[in-house]
Protein backbone atom coordinates (compact mmCIF):
# COMPACT_ATOMS: atom_id res chain seq x y z
CA UNK A 1 0.00 0.00 0.00
CA UNK A 2 2.45 2.34 0.76
CA UNK A 3 4.52 1.81 -2.21
CA UNK A 4 0.71 2.18 -4.35
CA UNK A 5 0.50 5.67 -2.78
CA UNK A 6 4.04 6.74 -3.26
CA UNK A 7 3.56 5.94 -7.16
CA UNK A 8 0.49 7.86 -7.18
CA UNK A 9 2.09 10.85 -5.20
CA UNK A 10 4.95 10.98 -7.69
CA UNK A 11 2.26 12.64 -10.07
CA UNK A 12 0.70 15.04 -8.08
CA UNK A 13 3.52 16.36 -5.51
CA UNK A 14 7.25 16.96 -5.46
CA UNK A 15 7.49 14.94 -2.02
CA UNK A 16 5.22 12.71 -0.26
CA UNK A 17 5.09 11.17 2.93
CA UNK A 18 3.04 8.11 4.68
CA UNK A 19 2.99 7.25 8.53
CA UNK A 20 1.19 4.17 8.79
CA UNK A 21 0.12 3.22 12.37
CA UNK A 22 -1.65 -0.02 14.01
CA UNK A 23 -2.66 -0.56 17.88
CA UNK A 24 -4.38 -2.61 19.80
CA UNK A 25 -5.34 -2.66 23.12
CA UNK A 26 -7.34 -3.73 26.36
CA UNK A 27 -8.52 -1.85 29.02
CA UNK A 28 -10.58 -2.41 32.49
CA UNK A 29 -12.42 0.36 34.38
CA UNK A 30 -13.18 0.19 37.80
CA UNK A 31 -16.25 1.18 39.81
CA UNK A 32 -15.73 1.36 43.15
CA UNK A 33 -13.59 -1.97 43.68
CA UNK A 34 -15.33 -4.12 41.04
CA UNK A 35 -14.60 -3.92 37.03
CA UNK A 36 -17.33 -2.12 35.30
CA UNK A 37 -16.29 -1.77 32.04
CA UNK A 38 -13.79 -3.88 29.73
CA UNK A 39 -13.12 -3.16 26.45
CA UNK A 40 -11.12 -4.47 23.64
CA UNK A 41 -9.74 -2.38 20.42
CA UNK A 42 -8.02 -2.81 17.35
CA UNK A 43 -7.55 -0.24 14.49
CA UNK A 44 -5.29 1.50 12.12
CA UNK A 45 -4.73 4.58 10.32
CA UNK A 46 -2.61 6.82 7.53
CA UNK A 47 -1.11 9.97 7.52
CA UNK A 48 -0.72 11.30 4.25
CA UNK A 49 1.83 14.86 3.92
CA UNK A 50 2.40 15.87 0.24
CA UNK A 51 4.69 18.88 -1.00
CA UNK A 52 4.16 20.75 -3.55
CA UNK A 53 5.60 24.20 -5.04
CA UNK A 54 6.45 24.61 -1.27
CA UNK A 55 3.02 24.35 0.02
CA UNK A 56 2.39 21.41 2.60
CA UNK A 57 -0.94 19.54 2.97
CA UNK A 58 -1.98 16.88 5.26
CA UNK A 59 -4.95 14.28 5.45
CA UNK A 60 -5.60 11.49 7.55
CA UNK A 61 -8.32 8.51 7.67
CA UNK A 62 -8.57 5.33 9.57
CA UNK A 63 -9.40 3.66 6.62
CA UNK A 64 -6.22 2.46 4.79
CA UNK A 65 -8.92 1.60 1.71
CA UNK A 66 -9.81 4.63 1.02
CA UNK A 67 -5.89 5.99 0.29
CA UNK A 68 -6.75 7.67 -2.54
CA UNK A 69 -9.05 9.83 -1.35
CA UNK A 70 -7.15 10.34 1.35
CA UNK A 71 -4.27 11.49 -1.08
CA UNK A 72 -6.64 13.89 -2.96
CA UNK A 73 -7.57 15.48 0.31
CA UNK A 74 -4.06 16.14 1.21
CA UNK A 75 -3.60 17.81 -2.44
CA UNK A 76 -6.53 19.66 -1.60
CA UNK A 77 -5.45 21.19 1.15
CA UNK A 78 -1.81 21.64 -0.23
CA UNK A 79 -3.60 24.36 -2.66
CA UNK A 80 -4.67 26.27 -0.15
CA UNK A 81 -1.67 26.21 2.37
CA UNK A 82 0.87 29.06 2.16
CA UNK A 83 4.02 27.97 0.68
CA UNK A 84 7.54 27.68 2.69
CA UNK A 85 10.94 27.61 1.68
CA UNK A 86 10.93 24.37 1.65
CA UNK A 87 14.00 22.27 1.44
CA UNK A 88 13.34 18.69 0.95
CA UNK A 89 12.32 15.53 3.39
CA UNK A 90 15.12 13.75 4.60
CA UNK A 91 16.98 10.52 3.14
CA UNK A 92 17.03 7.49 4.60
CA UNK A 93 20.29 7.10 7.05
CA UNK A 94 21.81 4.06 8.67
CA UNK A 95 19.81 3.82 11.51
CA UNK A 96 19.15 1.04 14.14
CA UNK A 97 15.70 0.09 13.86
CA UNK A 98 15.67 -2.00 16.78
CA UNK A 99 12.55 -1.15 19.20
CA UNK A 100 13.43 0.81 22.53
CA UNK A 101 10.02 0.99 23.76
CA UNK A 102 8.90 -2.82 23.38
CA UNK A 103 8.21 -5.41 26.37
CA UNK A 104 7.15 -9.06 24.52
CA UNK A 105 5.43 -9.79 27.61
CA UNK A 106 3.02 -6.84 27.09
CA UNK A 107 -0.20 -8.10 24.84
CA UNK A 108 -3.96 -7.19 24.97
CA UNK A 109 -4.14 -10.02 27.07
CA UNK A 110 -6.95 -10.05 29.84
CA UNK A 111 -5.72 -12.05 32.29
CA UNK A 112 -2.90 -9.07 32.15
CA UNK A 113 -5.27 -6.26 32.78
CA UNK A 114 -7.00 -8.33 35.68
CA UNK A 115 -3.94 -9.13 37.10
CA UNK A 116 -2.75 -5.22 37.48
CA UNK A 117 -6.47 -4.36 38.58
CA UNK A 118 -6.09 -6.75 41.46
CA UNK A 119 -2.04 -5.26 42.36
CA UNK A 120 -3.86 -2.21 42.59
CA UNK A 121 -6.77 -3.08 45.27
CA UNK A 122 -4.12 -5.38 46.87
CA UNK A 123 -1.99 -1.83 47.53
CA UNK A 124 -4.75 -0.05 48.28
CA UNK A 125 -5.56 -1.80 50.83
CA UNK A 126 -2.72 -0.34 53.32
CA UNK A 127 -4.82 2.26 54.22
CA UNK A 128 -8.54 2.86 55.64
CA UNK A 129 -10.09 4.49 52.48
CA UNK A 130 -12.25 3.49 49.70
CA UNK A 131 -11.77 3.20 45.51
CA UNK A 132 -14.44 5.04 43.43
CA UNK A 133 -12.69 4.42 40.54
CA UNK A 134 -8.98 2.91 38.44
CA UNK A 135 -8.19 1.84 35.45
CA UNK A 136 -5.71 -1.01 34.11
CA UNK A 137 -4.93 -1.12 30.17
CA UNK A 138 -2.40 -2.62 27.82
CA UNK A 139 -1.29 -1.96 24.37
CA UNK A 140 0.74 -2.81 21.71
CA UNK A 141 1.27 -0.97 18.27
CA UNK A 142 3.09 -0.63 15.54
CA UNK A 143 4.20 2.94 13.26
CA UNK A 144 5.74 2.52 9.77
CA UNK A 145 7.28 6.03 8.36
CA UNK A 146 8.02 6.09 4.61
CA UNK A 147 8.64 9.16 2.16
CA UNK A 148 9.00 9.48 -1.70
CA UNK A 149 13.33 10.10 -0.62
CA UNK A 150 13.51 6.21 0.01
CA UNK A 151 12.88 6.35 3.55
CA UNK A 152 11.22 3.60 5.22
CA UNK A 153 11.63 2.83 8.82
CA UNK A 154 9.42 0.65 11.19
CA UNK A 155 9.19 0.29 14.75
CA UNK A 156 6.78 -1.51 17.23
CA UNK A 157 6.09 -0.51 21.12
CA UNK A 158 4.46 -1.41 24.36
CA UNK A 159 2.44 0.57 26.46
CA UNK A 160 0.47 0.08 30.17
CA UNK A 161 -1.46 2.55 31.89
CA UNK A 162 -2.89 1.73 35.86
CA UNK A 163 -4.75 4.27 38.13
CA UNK A 164 -6.69 4.85 40.89
CA UNK A 165 -8.71 6.92 42.63
CA UNK A 166 -9.91 6.82 46.72
CA UNK A 167 -11.58 8.09 48.99
CA UNK A 168 -11.58 8.65 52.63
CA UNK A 169 -14.51 11.11 54.82
CA UNK A 170 -14.17 13.97 52.26
CA UNK A 171 -10.53 13.54 51.35
CA UNK A 172 -9.50 12.09 48.12
CA UNK A 173 -6.13 10.62 46.78
CA UNK A 174 -5.39 9.52 43.05
CA UNK A 175 -2.41 7.89 41.45
CA UNK A 176 -1.32 6.92 37.91
CA UNK A 177 1.75 5.08 36.18
CA UNK A 178 2.58 4.42 32.90
CA UNK A 179 5.48 2.10 30.86
CA UNK A 180 6.45 0.59 28.18
CA UNK A 181 7.95 -2.02 30.81
CA UNK A 182 6.65 -4.47 32.98
CA UNK A 183 9.37 -4.04 35.42
CA UNK A 184 8.84 -0.28 35.60
CA UNK A 185 4.87 -0.57 36.57
CA UNK A 186 4.42 -0.79 40.51
CA UNK A 187 0.79 -1.47 40.97
CA UNK A 188 0.65 -2.21 44.65
CA UNK A 189 2.57 1.43 45.13
CA UNK A 190 0.05 3.20 42.73
CA UNK A 191 -2.83 1.63 44.93
CA UNK A 192 -0.89 2.18 48.09
CA UNK A 193 -0.16 5.82 47.28
CA UNK A 194 -3.68 6.97 46.17
CA UNK A 195 -4.53 5.55 49.58
CA UNK A 196 -2.12 7.06 51.48
CA UNK A 197 -3.58 10.35 50.18
CA UNK A 198 -7.26 9.66 50.70
CA UNK A 199 -6.67 8.12 54.25
CA UNK A 200 -4.09 10.62 55.63
CA UNK A 201 -5.20 13.54 54.45
CA UNK A 202 -8.30 13.96 56.64
CA UNK A 203 -8.70 17.13 58.42
CA UNK A 204 -5.51 19.09 58.12
CA UNK A 205 -5.17 22.41 59.40
CA UNK A 206 -5.61 25.64 57.37
CA UNK A 207 -2.35 27.15 56.34
CA UNK A 208 -1.50 31.24 57.18
CA UNK A 209 -0.28 33.12 53.75
CA UNK A 210 2.94 33.48 53.69
CA UNK A 211 6.03 32.59 52.15
CA UNK A 212 7.18 28.82 52.38
CA UNK A 213 10.08 26.38 51.14
CA UNK A 214 7.71 23.94 48.78
CA UNK A 215 8.52 20.58 47.23
CA UNK A 216 6.68 20.25 44.38
CA UNK A 217 5.89 16.31 43.29
CA UNK A 218 7.18 15.39 39.77
CA UNK A 219 3.31 15.24 39.02
CA UNK A 220 3.42 19.16 40.00
CA UNK A 221 6.88 19.81 37.95
CA UNK A 222 5.30 18.23 35.10
CA UNK A 223 2.51 20.40 34.54
CA UNK A 224 4.43 23.51 35.24
CA UNK A 225 6.85 22.60 32.61
CA UNK A 226 4.05 21.81 30.30
CA UNK A 227 1.92 24.50 31.14
CA UNK A 228 4.99 27.13 30.21
CA UNK A 229 8.44 25.97 29.52
CA UNK A 230 7.75 23.83 26.94
CA UNK A 231 5.59 25.54 25.26
CA UNK A 232 8.86 28.62 25.37
CA UNK A 233 11.32 26.23 24.13
CA UNK A 234 9.44 25.92 20.93
CA UNK A 235 10.76 27.48 17.36
CA UNK A 236 7.95 28.69 16.51
CA UNK A 237 6.83 30.21 19.26
CA UNK A 238 10.19 31.96 19.22
CA UNK A 239 10.11 32.98 15.89
CA UNK A 240 6.42 34.43 16.32
CA UNK A 241 6.76 36.76 19.49
CA UNK A 242 5.32 34.05 22.07
CA UNK A 243 8.34 32.61 23.93
CA UNK A 244 9.99 34.18 26.68
CA UNK A 245 13.18 32.75 25.95
CA UNK A 246 13.33 34.79 22.30
CA UNK A 247 16.37 36.65 21.61
CA UNK A 248 18.37 34.91 24.82
CA UNK A 249 19.84 32.00 23.66
CA UNK A 250 23.40 31.59 25.62
CA UNK A 251 21.43 33.65 29.01
CA UNK A 252 21.26 32.39 32.67
CA UNK A 253 17.49 31.39 32.69
CA UNK A 254 17.93 29.30 35.64
CA UNK A 255 19.56 28.35 38.69
CA UNK A 256 23.61 27.53 37.64
CA UNK A 257 22.95 23.63 38.64
CA UNK A 258 19.82 23.76 36.89
CA UNK A 259 19.29 21.51 32.85
CA UNK A 260 16.41 20.69 30.55
CA UNK A 261 17.54 17.99 28.55
CA UNK A 262 15.23 16.01 25.62
CA UNK A 263 17.27 12.40 25.59
CA UNK A 264 15.33 10.36 22.55
CA UNK A 265 16.32 7.03 23.75
CA UNK A 266 16.34 7.36 27.76
CA UNK A 267 15.43 3.70 28.56
CA UNK A 268 12.74 5.94 31.25
CA UNK A 269 10.47 7.22 28.12
CA UNK A 270 7.16 5.57 27.07
CA UNK A 271 7.89 6.50 23.29
CA UNK A 272 11.52 6.02 22.67
CA UNK A 273 12.51 6.20 18.93
CA UNK A 274 15.58 5.99 16.70
CA UNK A 275 13.62 8.72 14.31
CA UNK A 276 11.60 11.57 14.94
CA UNK A 277 8.09 11.99 13.88
CA UNK A 278 9.60 13.15 10.12
CA UNK A 279 11.83 10.48 9.96
CA UNK A 280 15.01 13.16 11.65
CA UNK A 281 17.76 10.55 13.23
CA UNK A 282 17.55 11.68 17.02
CA UNK A 283 20.11 13.42 19.33
CA UNK A 284 20.26 14.49 22.89
CA UNK A 285 19.09 18.40 22.82
CA UNK A 286 20.53 20.52 25.77
CA UNK A 287 17.49 23.00 25.95
CA UNK A 288 18.94 24.46 29.45
CA UNK A 289 21.98 23.31 30.40
CA UNK A 290 23.44 24.51 34.08
CA UNK A 291 21.46 27.17 33.73
CA UNK A 292 21.95 28.80 30.12
CA UNK A 293 19.95 28.64 27.49
CA UNK A 294 20.82 27.05 24.53
CA UNK A 295 18.88 25.43 21.99
CA UNK A 296 15.19 25.44 20.83
CA UNK A 297 12.89 23.03 19.37
CA UNK A 298 12.43 22.89 15.49
CA UNK A 299 10.73 20.44 13.22
CA UNK A 300 11.29 20.88 9.59
CA UNK A 301 8.70 23.29 8.59
CA UNK A 302 9.73 25.68 11.34
CA UNK A 303 13.63 25.29 10.79
CA UNK A 304 13.01 25.99 7.11
CA UNK A 305 10.72 28.83 7.68
CA UNK A 306 13.57 30.54 9.69
CA UNK A 307 16.81 29.43 8.41
CA UNK A 308 17.36 27.16 11.28
CA UNK A 309 19.01 23.84 11.77
CA UNK A 310 16.24 20.76 12.20
CA UNK A 311 16.64 19.46 15.58
CA UNK A 312 14.60 16.28 14.88
CA UNK A 313 12.12 17.21 17.66
CA UNK A 314 9.02 16.55 15.48
CA UNK A 315 6.29 14.34 16.94
CA UNK A 316 3.11 12.55 15.90
CA UNK A 317 0.55 13.96 18.18
CA UNK A 318 -3.43 15.45 17.86
CA UNK A 319 -6.39 13.95 15.96
CA UNK A 320 -4.91 14.34 12.41
CA UNK A 321 -1.58 13.04 13.42
CA UNK A 322 0.51 15.40 11.71
CA UNK A 323 3.94 15.98 13.06
CA UNK A 324 4.45 19.37 14.94
CA UNK A 325 6.97 20.56 17.40
CA UNK A 326 7.34 18.56 20.89
CA UNK A 327 9.87 16.97 22.68
CA UNK A 328 10.93 13.10 23.56
CA UNK A 329 12.19 12.78 27.00
CA UNK A 330 12.48 16.16 28.22
CA UNK A 331 14.87 15.84 31.67
CA UNK A 332 14.93 17.93 34.58
CA UNK A 333 18.40 17.74 36.02
CA UNK A 334 19.62 19.59 39.19
CA UNK A 335 21.84 18.91 42.39
CA UNK A 336 20.52 15.59 44.26
CA UNK A 337 19.38 16.00 48.17
CA UNK A 338 17.27 14.56 50.76
CA UNK A 339 14.60 17.56 49.85
CA UNK A 340 12.29 16.31 52.27
CA UNK A 341 14.64 16.57 55.64
CA UNK A 342 14.15 20.10 56.37
CA UNK A 343 10.49 21.19 57.02
CA UNK A 344 8.25 22.45 53.56
CA UNK A 345 4.70 22.45 52.34
CA UNK A 346 4.85 19.53 49.81
CA UNK A 347 2.21 19.74 46.95
CA UNK A 348 1.19 16.78 45.15
CA UNK A 349 -0.80 17.65 42.79
CA UNK A 350 -1.98 21.25 40.73
CA UNK A 351 -5.71 21.80 40.23
CA UNK A 352 -5.82 24.42 37.22
CA UNK A 353 -2.20 24.57 35.63
CA UNK A 354 -3.46 24.66 32.85
CA UNK A 355 -4.13 28.37 33.56
CA UNK A 356 -0.92 29.67 33.63
CA UNK A 357 0.27 32.20 31.22
CA UNK A 358 2.16 30.69 29.22
CA UNK A 359 4.21 33.62 27.71
CA UNK A 360 4.61 35.38 31.30
CA UNK A 361 5.00 32.32 33.27
CA UNK A 362 2.17 34.07 36.06
CA UNK A 363 0.29 31.52 37.68
CA UNK A 364 -2.69 30.83 40.59
CA UNK A 365 -3.70 27.68 41.54
CA UNK A 366 -5.34 25.28 44.14
CA UNK A 367 -3.14 22.95 45.79
CA UNK A 368 -4.30 18.95 45.87
CA UNK A 369 -3.24 16.98 48.81
CA UNK A 370 -0.72 19.02 50.64
CA UNK A 371 0.72 18.07 53.73
CA UNK A 372 3.85 19.66 55.88
CA UNK A 373 6.82 18.01 55.67
CA UNK A 374 10.11 17.14 57.60
CA UNK A 375 12.25 14.35 59.05
CA UNK A 376 11.93 12.84 55.11
CA UNK A 377 8.47 12.10 55.49
CA UNK A 378 5.05 13.80 55.21
CA UNK A 379 3.46 14.51 58.58
CA UNK A 380 0.27 16.92 58.80
CA UNK A 381 -1.91 17.27 56.13
CA UNK A 382 -3.01 21.32 54.86
CA UNK A 383 -6.29 21.62 54.37
CA UNK A 384 -6.27 24.09 52.02
CA UNK A 385 -4.42 26.29 50.07
CA UNK A 386 -3.14 28.66 46.81
CA UNK A 387 0.06 28.78 45.33
CA UNK A 388 1.25 31.49 43.35
CA UNK A 389 3.96 32.97 41.21
CA UNK A 390 5.95 32.60 38.33
CA UNK A 391 7.53 29.32 36.57
CA UNK A 392 10.05 31.10 34.84
CA UNK A 393 11.64 32.46 38.49
CA UNK A 394 10.96 28.92 40.13
CA UNK A 395 13.79 27.53 37.90
CA UNK A 396 15.88 30.11 39.71
CA UNK A 397 14.61 29.01 42.57
CA UNK A 398 15.31 25.15 43.09
CA UNK A 399 17.54 24.07 46.11
CA UNK A 400 17.62 20.35 44.91
CA UNK A 401 16.10 17.48 43.19
CA UNK A 402 15.07 14.08 43.96
CA UNK A 403 17.20 11.13 43.38
CA UNK A 404 13.89 9.02 42.04
CA UNK A 405 12.44 10.23 39.19
CA UNK A 406 8.53 9.63 37.12
CA UNK A 407 7.93 9.61 34.07
CA UNK A 408 4.86 11.77 32.76
CA UNK A 409 4.00 11.86 29.46
CA UNK A 410 7.20 12.99 27.42
CA UNK A 411 8.73 14.52 30.59
CA UNK A 412 11.01 12.98 33.22
CA UNK A 413 10.86 14.54 36.20
CA UNK A 414 12.18 14.47 40.36
CA UNK A 415 10.38 16.22 43.18
CA UNK A 416 12.10 19.79 43.41
CA UNK A 417 12.42 21.73 46.64
CA UNK A 418 11.84 25.66 45.71
CA UNK A 419 12.71 28.76 48.28
CA UNK A 420 10.42 31.43 48.83
CA UNK A 421 7.26 30.31 47.52
CA UNK A 422 3.86 32.51 47.87
CA UNK A 423 1.13 30.47 49.70
CA UNK A 424 -2.36 31.85 49.82
CA UNK A 425 -4.07 30.63 52.85
CA UNK A 426 -7.62 30.65 53.77
CA UNK A 427 -7.89 30.94 57.63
Amino acid sequence: MIDDILRAAAHVADEAEIFCARTESIAAELKQDRIAIGSKLKGSGIIIRIIKDGKIGVSCTDNPGTWKTCLDAACASARFADPVPWKGLPFPEMIDQKPLAFDSRISPDPVLVTDLIRRLKAGSETYDAYITSGSASVAISEHTLANSNGLCYSTKGTQVHISLEMIAGQSTGYESDTSWNLDSIDPEKIGEESAFFAAKGQGGEEIETGRYDVVLSPLAVSQLLDAAVIPALSGRNVHTGRSVFAGRIGETVAGENISLIDDPMDSRGVANCAWDGEGMPVRTIPFIEHGVLQSFAYDLRTAYRYDQKPTASAVRTGQSGAPAIGNHNLILKGPESDILDEKAVFVHDLIGAHTANPMSGDFSVELSSPFFASEGALQEPIRTGMISGNIFDILHKIQGVSKETRTLGSTIVPSVRLSDITIIGRG
